[in-house]
């Protein structure tokens, strides 16, 4: 059984985090050019049957801009522990350059995902015309609701997603790459959240979007507070003990197993040396929230910056010119950006959980949603949260 997400984010519950005002959508659609676009797989119930089900698993892409094979952005990746994976990052290193969509599934679609995405712009492309590919495709493991290894993502569920793809408000939660993903105990998913510097500081954008499925339960904090070892679920053997809810084990994996993507986007005229300063930064709003980059865990950022084109609009790489013009920021000036990335990151991955609803995957393995109610009286003083 899979709930649909709720829609609520942390402002809709009087939650702030940080001192920066977010963007309208509050996610990283509020940079302009950027698309989200998903295609979720839920369906079936019971005992597990490789390659039938349960199915608790899909396909998230980020489309940076319209077309991001002729018209690359400057990026630059950042990680904080490797027990991942996400592909393209040789050359995105090397070349500072971001050339593809951005994917995100489950560990084991990668290929099938970062194939899809090739075949994809190849459709777009003049017959016959020279064309290759290093597409940016992430993942995080998704085993512990999901027949992982049933195979379910098909190349149709990425083609689907990028058709589907919104500039505006998007889904968060249950949905897309995020469907059958474990945050802190609870269930994760997909979040999103941006910030706006002052005009003073360029009045640029930071958007994030995060695949969420890292983190211990105890270690859970929202806006400075200790929250994951007071919130209380069924299953729990007292009132606001940690516990695992669930009927039967369900995992050899020790908890705080799994990983986190950040994907960063800014409007900012970044270098790809301060997109990896940005995506540096992210890291630190995952270990606002607890995060610790455990040994099991593969939690990755990339950041990308649409304040320049890399190749301007109209040149392919025949007829480039040598060289162009580029405007950047300056390093003294980018302290707001960094505030901006860590704050987005903290609130996209509480996002994520407060979308989420509670889901029940293969063997009837049960993870619950974060508990709203609870929540808001922690922060209002009803209950002790130190």
């Amino acid at each position: 059984m899979a709930h649909a997400p709720s829609g609520k984010k942390a402002r809709d519950l009087g939650l702030r985090m940080g001192d920066l005002p977010n963007g309208p959508l509050n996610a990283i659609t509020d940079v302009a050019g950027v698309r989200v676009g998903h295609t979720t797989l839920a369906y079936g119930d019971g005992e597990l049957a490789p390659g039938h089900g349960p199915v608790r698993t899909g396909v998230t892409v980020i489309l940076p801009n319209e077309r991001p094979w002729r018209q690359p952005l400057f990026a630059a990746p950042h990680t904080l522990n490797g027990n991942g994976e996400m592909t393209g990052l040789e050359l995105v290193r090397e070349s500072g350059l971001l050339t593809s969509y951005i994917g995100l599934t489950n560990t084991h679609s990668v290929g099938v995902v970062r194939d899809a995405l090739v075949a994809h712009e190849a459709t777009l492309r003049p017959s016959g015309e020279e064309y290759w590919s290093l597409p940016v495709v992430a993942e995080t493991w998704d085993g512990l609701l999901n027949d992982l290894n049933g195979f379910h993502v098909t190349a149709e569920h990425v083609f689907d997603a990028v058709a589907t793809a919104t500039a505006g408000a998007f889904p968060e939660g249950n949905v897309g790459s995020g469907t059958g993903m474990v945050a802190h105990g609870f269930k994760g998913g997909i979040g999103s959240a941006s910030r706006v510097v002052s005009q003073a500081d360029g009045g640029f954008t930071v958007g994030v979007l995060v695949q969420a499925n890292h983190g211990k339960r105890d270690r859970l904090v929202i806006d400075g507070r200790p929250v994951g070892r007071h919130l209380a679920v069924p299953g729990d053997t007292a009132p606001g003990a940690p516990g695992q809810a669930l009927p039967r084990p369900a995992s050899q994996l020790p908890e705080g197993s799994g990983s986190i993507i950040v994907i960063v986007a800014t409007d900012a005229p970044l270098l790809p040396h301060q997109c990896a300063r940005l995506a540096q930064r992210a890291t630190l709003g995952i270990a606002r929230t607890g995060g610790a980059g455990e040994n099991g865990s593969g939690d990755i950022a990339l950041c990308f910056a649409t304040g320049n084109d890399a190749i301007p609009a109209g040149h392919g790489a025949a007829d480039a010119p040598p060289s162009y013009p580029l405007t950047a920021l300056r390093n003294e000036r980018i302290d707001p950006l960094f505030y901006a990335a860590i704050e987005a990151t903290e609130e996209a991955i509480v996002n994520a959980m407060l979308a989420a609803e509670t889901m029940v995957g293969i063997n009837g393995v049960v993870r619950h949603a974060l508990p709203h109610d609870q929540l808001v009286a922690l922060f209002s003083g009803d209950q002790g949260g130190s």
